[in-house]
């Protein structure tokens, strides 16, 4: 291009400034990111968390093998190196010299821009007779005071510097390239070339070639497509999945197989200690031709699995092995849940009865973890849930007696571990649910129609054991106090045993709740999850009957007052029609009030589902106590609304991973398709602890849906576009009809 250079550096000075500036935006923000925080975090960590964790094998693993810190330490390196690069690019470019300095010759003279002819001479005697070589001054100081000089007195040059800021007039725009000339040698270019292409046709293809086929391989969770694949076949296959079966699809994943995983080993022991275990075992159905379910990988795995649970004793050479296996369980399980989901959805959507949907028994199964109290051996259990005084089958049951009965009851244990099974049962989660079911995007959210969207919000909160038994005693110290003897006999009776389940209702009806479950066979604790549903369901159940009972005469009470404000409202209207436009317009206030606020109510959900969808939380809540399982866990829990009667999955589990206080969750399902009161039940499920769920009944009333009204607002234009074409084809049609008969009159 005419009038224009580019220069690339040759004395690379400018390519410092430049590298300077892209080194000095990567350290920075790197370090205030990556920069360890404390090294010690997390071994403060688990000495504030050992009396209660203390006996869990992940807590000894970590004591005994604590993890390396060779990342912080990388990090440090890498950090401090950066640094150093930049504190050296930092005092390259001080050191070089400013090559390009703006040209003024009125800072050379040290004048005023503006200065006279009179004014320059003299400035330049001055200065001459300081900066003259033959007087002992500087020749270049000289050389620049003279050249000065010259513009400022030639008319033509101070004229090219007034106007282009250039004593010798207008000059070519130069671009300079922040890089070194040496790139673009001659001499170098077979070296430049051969690095560009190792850079773009070697590396680059590599990353994104591993990468792909690595993400070809594995889905979003991380999980290999052959596992998911896997899965989904025998799911299908086996519609109601006991645990027995669960436990041997689970061995089937591929990640167990090394073929597919490298982390997988297979050693030639196996041949041996594998067969001696299932000899031990005795319970392994071998006969079935099922591949892969039958290959060696999936037996070892099932073999290993089955002896954790039976808490049996294995080789050595087989433990690592058995917690590499277990740490992929949760994940596993996790992907098993997504399939039976996918299947259920499947299943719905088509109308082919050839179609089975997996049973909600096969999707429960998959949520269930084991869970185990310190220091309480088969012999002690048998004590505890088979005491003829306390009747013992939950958790709660056991923390909401006193601790005198507590104590008595639990005598066997000496008073150090006593303390170490209450520090366990205070750290176990309490998670209480508010629910409340509306329609979005309505104009009445309360009102549920056929085939509307229905949207559940749940709210949990979470508490520990300890500090509800500490609230629970403090309400109860409190009301003991000003209480008469009669009633403070009854408060004693309600609130026998510290830490019992809080509930909303009236006392009496937490308390044959409390009451029910103990007619039962009694159960060693850790309970076995399918009675305890069918307990919370049955409770479920009747509270929801008295519930709909409740209802029913709420609604005809209603309904009479309702009538008798309408034959009031007949007869002041006759009287008085002026009230009658004061209540209309009351009534309209009212209205856009209640507008008002619902469309208020409507923002403030959409502003949370923002924020949820813009704050990026970790799956950290809190450690999950388990005894024999080789990692630390984290607590997390499904979320689901199913139908118990039916045996339906309503609304697709939701996997709740961050919840620490508090947690708001959204489920969402289209309402019946026939109108009418539709009993559910909210699901709570840990997927870490046995006896903690929580169980609510949902009722939805679903009433018809509205009509479509024919002269609808939205169709006004639509509607008088068409008129007007019917007018004027009316219109062409009269015309031609009056023609005929003129012609006709002829």
């Amino acid at each position: 291009m005419a009038g224009q250079q580019f220069q690339y550096d040759d004395s690379g000075n400018t390519f410092f400034y430049f590298l300077t500036s892209f080194v000095g935006l990567i350290v920075i923000p790197a370090t205030y990111y990556l920069w360890p925080r404390d090294q010690n975090a997390e071994q403060n960590r688990l000495k504030n968390i050992r009396k209660v964790y203390g006996r869990c094998m992940w807590y000894r693993l970590r004591l005994l093998k604590p993890q390396p810190n060779i990342i912080p330490t990388v990090k440090k390196i890498v950090l401090l190196a950066g640094w150093a690069l930049l504190l050296f690019l930092t005092y390259k470019v001080s050191k070089t010299d400013r090559e390009y300095q703006e040209y003024n010759p009125y800072e050379v003279l040290n004048l005023d821009p503006g200065a006279t002819v009179a004014e320059i001479k003299k400035q330049y005697r001055l200065l001459s007779l300081k900066y003259h070589p033959d007087k002992g001054g500087d020749e270049v100081m000289f050389m620049r005071i003279a050249k000065a000089y010259a513009a400022l007195t030639d008319e033509e040059s101070r004229k090219n510097w007034e106007e282009f800021g250039n004593p010798d007039g207008p000059q070519a725009t130069s671009f300079g390239i922040a890089l070194p000339a040496w790139i673009v040698d001659q001499k170098n270019s077979i070296l430049v070339l051969l690095v560009y292409g190792l850079a773009f046709m070697v590396i680059l293809p590599v990353v994104v070639g591993s990468w792909w086929y690595r993400s070809i391989r594995y889905s979003g969770d991380q999980i290999l497509i052959r596992t998911t694949q896997i899965y989904t076949y025998f799911v299908y296959k086996t519609r109601n999945m006991d645990m027995k079966r669960l436990i041997m699809v689970l061995a089937g994943a591929s990640e167990f197989d090394p073929q597919y995983n490298k982390d997988a080993t297979s050693r030639p022991t196996d041949n041996i200690l594998i067969p001696q275990l299932i000899r031990e075992i005795g319970s392994i159905n071998l006969k079935k031709n099922e591949p892969p379910l039958t290959c060696p990988y999936s037996l070892k795995a099932r073999v290993l699995l089955l002896s954790h649970l039976a808490r049996m004793k294995i080789p050595e050479t087989l433990e690592e092995d058995q917690q590499f296996m277990l740490k992929k369980c949760p994940a596993l399980l996790q992907e098993m849940v997504n399939v039976i989901c996918q299947l259920i959805i499947m299943a719905r959507s088509r109308e082919e009865r050839e179609f089975r949907a997996p049973t909600l028994a096969s999707l429960e199964n998959c949520m269930i973890s084991l869970l185990q109290l310190p220091h309480i051996e088969e012999d002690n259990l048998r004590r505890v849930s088979n005491h003829k005084k306390y009747k013992i089958k939950t958790i709660q049951d056991l923390v909401s007696l006193k601790e005198s009965d507590r104590h008595n009851l639990l005598h066997f244990l000496e008073d150090e571990k006593y303390e170490e099974v209450m520090a366990v049962l205070g750290s176990f989660p309490y998670v209480t649910m508010d629910i409340k079911s509306q329609v979005l995007d309505d104009e009445d959210s309360n009102n549920i129609t056929v085939g509307s969207l229905v949207t559940v919000l749940v709210k949990l909160t979470r508490q520990t054991m300890a500090e509800v038994f500490e609230k629970e005693q403090s309400i109860c110290a409190a009301e003991e106090q000003p209480a008469e003897d009669g009633q403070g006999d009854t408060n004693k009776n309600r609130t026998k045993g510290g830490w019992q389940q809080k509930s909303k209702g009236p006392k009496k009806t937490a308390k044959s709740k409390k009451k029910k479950p103990l007619k039962k066979k009694p159960t060693p604790v850790p309970l076995s999850q399918p009675k305890q549903q069918k307990q919370k369901q049955a409770n479920g159940v009747v509270g929801s009957e008295a519930a709909v009972k409740e209802d029913e005469e709420e609604v005809s009470d209603k309904g009479s007052d309702s009538e008798e404000e309408e034959t009031n409202r007949d007869s002041q209207s006759e009287k008085d029609d002026g009230s009658d436009r004061d209540s209309d317009r009351e009534q309209d206030e009212k209205q856009s009030k209640d507008d008002e606020a619902e469309w208020q109510e409507l923002q403030q959900s959409i502003q949370r589902k923002e924020r949820a969808l813009l704050e990026t939380k970790s799956k950290i809540t809190h450690p999950v106590y388990s005894l024999y399982f080789p990692e630390e866990k984290q607590e997390w829990w499904w979320l689901y609304i199913a139908d118990r009667k039916e045996q339906t999955l309503i609304s697709m589990p939701y996997h709740v991973c961050t919840l620490k206080d508090t947690e708001e969750v959204e489920l969402k399902f289209p309402a019946p398709g026939k109108p009418g009161n539709y009993q559910y039940t909210v699901f709570l499920r840990s997927d870490s602890y046995m006896g903690l769920d929580q169980i609510k009944p949902l009722k939805l009333e679903v009433h018809e849906a509205k009509p479509v009204p024919e002269n609808h607002p939205q169709w006004d234009t639509a509607v008088e576009g068409d008129e007007d074409q019917e007018d004027s084809e009316g219109f062409e049609d009269s015309f031609e009809e009056e023609e005929e008969e003129e012609e006709d009159d002829d």
